[in-house]
């Protein structure tokens, strides 16, 4: 399936790839951070340095237990910008989440005339219905997320939760930004770059192979970020630039925005049975 949006002349696809997986498969510029990294440093007296704080920001996650969720996935060319956004929950004691991801229309509309995609997250595997492309709308499509050339990082519309904070166990160069409010509550915001291959060797037991595969998969080990803590060190958000070659000259660009937030939320996640899991063939993405 291919999605385009010609606002302003342009044109922009969203194809559906990688096999199963939502591949964002767009050419596009200008998709990174806004402006240089501020030169604040490190507020006096602060017990863990800016780089430690981020990289434990995962483990801060767990303690939690479960959040709300919010998911946006971008991509630009020129001054046009496709967004798929998805809403739902993740228990990061199970590592299991659900989501509700919805793509744009061909005028950029969101859900005018495509079934939101429901997204169920798992240790190593990645669950969707409605995925389209030749399969029943009864039915689910699962991919092992290690399979994938981005570890689905950017593969399934929307970053795993868990993996987009365990990718930050790599940051370095991050700098303190100051405090900001965000959803009514006061944040740290730092900036900084995480390096893959790092993150993987650092993460978890469930999330390293998705994140050791991901090394392979961009054009650069490093990626930029924005990442927001709360003051029990909990990842609030985070947005994170990808760039991979997509078979174009300059590569292209994705960032991916993950937001979290009423921490305890009861989130109940059900894997599908097998019986309900799609085994025949799927369609190539449309040119």
């Amino acid at each position: 399936m291919v999605v385009q949006d010609r606002r302003g002349g342009g044109t922009v696809a969203v194809a559906m790839a990688c096999g199963t997986g939502l591949a964002v498969g767009l050419l596009t510029s200008g998709c990174s951070p806004d402006g240089a990294a501020a030169d604040d440093q490190e507020p006096a007296g602060r017990a863990a340095p800016a780089a430690a704080e981020v990289r434990d920001s995962a483990d801060a996650l767990v303690r939690a237990g479960s959040a709300a969720v919010r998911t946006s996935m971008e991509t630009a060319s020129g001054g046009t910008r496709v967004a798929i956004r998805g809403t739902g929950g993740y228990d990061f004691a199970t590592s299991t989440g659900r989501l509700r991801v919805v793509l744009p229309d061909p005028a950029g509309r969101p859900s005018g005339g495509h079934q939101p995609i429901t997204e169920i997250l798992a240790p190593g595997a990645l669950f969707m219905k409605n995925r389209g492309a030749g399969v029943p709308a009864d039915k689910w499509v699962r991919v092992a997320t290690a399979s994938l050339a981005d570890g689905n990082l950017v593969t399934g519309g929307a970053t795993d939760p868990l993996a987009a904070a365990e990718l930050l166990r790599g940051a370095r160069e991050v700098t303190y930004q100051g405090e900001e409010w965000l959803d009514g509550v006061r944040v740290r915001h730092y900036r900084g770059t995480t390096d893959i291959g790092a993150a993987a060797a650092a993460a978890s037991p469930r999330t390293a192979p998705a994140l050791a595969a991901a090394g392979d998969g961009f054009t650069t080990g490093e990626v930029p970020f924005d990442a927001y803590l709360d003051e029990a060190g909990r990842l609030r958000k985070v947005r994170q630039w990808f760039r991979f070659a997509n078979g174009a000259p300059k590569g292209a660009s994705v960032t991916s925005t993950t937001e979290l937030s009423g921490f305890g939320t009861k989130v109940a996640v059900q894997l599908p049975d097998e019986r309900d899991i799609y085994a025949g063939k799927i369609a190539s993405p449309t040119p």
